[in-house]
């Protein structure tokens, strides 16, 4: 019976026991799995490369490429996850932080509906809550 739902924490120790199995853990320096997350990421880039706008659910694409889509995506967030563990960095725990620096950040009153970037909007105060960290 196929798992419904996995955690970061298991993916995480599912690539460490991959890893370690092969002896890997001497290539997995930050630095190479940088770069390999980078590869990947253009992997899945060449998948949308000349299809124009695609919409949601992506209509009209067959089985066969949405598979690949999977495996590319797949790909890189085990790279993610993978980076992050060799960091030390909790990758959960960032994101949830990212998402409330970002909820600061881009206030529903002032960006709803909006494409523009935070420092576009009126009102933006300019302190540390609202640099770019990364974005």
């Amino acid at each position: 019976m196929e798992q419904e739902g996995v955690t970061l924490e298991e993916l995480k120790k599912k690539m460490a026991d991959f890893a370690k199995e092969r002896d890997w853990d001497q290539f997995h320096s930050p630095r190479n799995l940088l770069l390999a997350l980078v590869g990947e990421v253009g992997e899945l880039s060449e998948i949308f490369q000349w299809k124009g706008e695609v919409p949601r659910g992506l209509p009209g694409w067959e089985d066969g490429e949405k598979q690949h889509l999977g495996e590319e995506l797949s790909d890189v967030l085990l790279y993610l996850v993978r980076l992050s563990d060799i960091c030390g960095v909790d990758l959960g725990k960032a994101a949830l932080r990212k998402m409330e620096l970002n909820a600061i950040k881009y206030p529903v009153k002032l960006c709803k509906g909006s494409s523009k970037k935070h420092t576009q909007f009126n009102g933006d105060s300019g302190d540390n809550a609202d640099k770019d960290q990364g974005h």
